[in-house]
């Protein structure tokens, strides 16, 4: 993550620098945030000090999903994100997202889930996981969870898209399938893809936001940009701000 007294833009690369976002439109897309609640909050009072001094006419955040597992906090996030945010919020859909939903129906998802950072999860909720961690009780962990489960963090959950469209930009978790158009993207794709996507140049149509996979630094290629700075281990959440001018990486604190 960039650190800077100030926002700067960011030099437009040749592979960003046709990129077109609407005039009086503000973007705060925020990576992967992994049961780090506390990096979230504090991420949110600095895009709310940032629109306090910026204002503009229409901004929204965009989250890139995989709010749960691994961190300490995945409760806190969801209340994080049903609660009161700076400005109108759109979450995504995450893998690890499609893995709770999965185990909420079938306790048999816990088999994989507790193994890529559910039981971090469950402990969020108060949750006793002894027997869950020797491979026993997942349905007894079902129930417990859907009794403690608030509704706000259920429908939350049920109700993430997939993917999201602004002018230029294509906003997703993972990334997308190369040779497949925008919209006939799969789920497992949006949410799951790494290889295929990576290694590809190939001009999509838009730039493609995502996180997924953790990098030291965002990362900005021609056709992507990715912001997982794996906030859970790193103690780093990176912002991408995007505006019609450029965009630059929100600064650790602001004036």
């Amino acid at each position: 993550m960039l650190r800077r007294n100030a926002p700067k833009f960011t030099p437009m690369t040749k592979a960003t620098d046709t990129a077109r976002l609407r005039a009086g439109m503000r973007i705060y897309c925020i990576g992967d945030i992994h049961g780090r609640a506390d990096l979230l909050a504090h991420l949110q009072k600095r895009i709310a000090a940032d629109l306090e001094r910026r204002p503009n006419r229409e901004s929204l955040i965009v989250c890139l999903g995989d709010y749960i597992d691994r961190g300490p906090q995945s409760a806190q996030v969801l209340d994080l994100l049903t609660g009161t945010m700076p400005t109108r919020l759109f979450a995504l859909r995450g893998n690890h997202e499609t893995m709770m939903l999965d185990f909420l129906s079938d306790a048999r998802a816990l088999d994989m889930w507790r193994r890529l950072g559910g039981m971090e999860t469950l402990v969020s909720y108060g949750i006793d996981v002894s027997d869950v961690a020797m491979g026993a009780g997942y349905e007894e962990a079902r129930q417990t969870l859907l009794s403690k489960l608030p509704e706000r963090h259920l429908n939350l959950l049920k109700n993430m898209r997939l993917s999201l469209e602004v002018d230029d930009y294509f906003f997703c978790h993972a990334g997308v399938r190369p040779g497949i158009a925008l919209e006939a993207q799969s789920e497992m794709d949006l949410t799951t893809i790494r290889h295929d996507f990576l290694g590809s140049d190939e001009d999509f149509g838009k730039i493609v936001i995502h996180g997924h996979t953790p990098v030291a630094e965002p990362e900005i290629k021609k056709n992507r940009i990715n912001i997982d700075t794996g906030a859970f281990a790193s103690g780093r959440l990176t912002c991408l701000v995007i505006e019609p001018t450029g965009f630059f990486f929100l600064p650790e604190e602001t004036e």
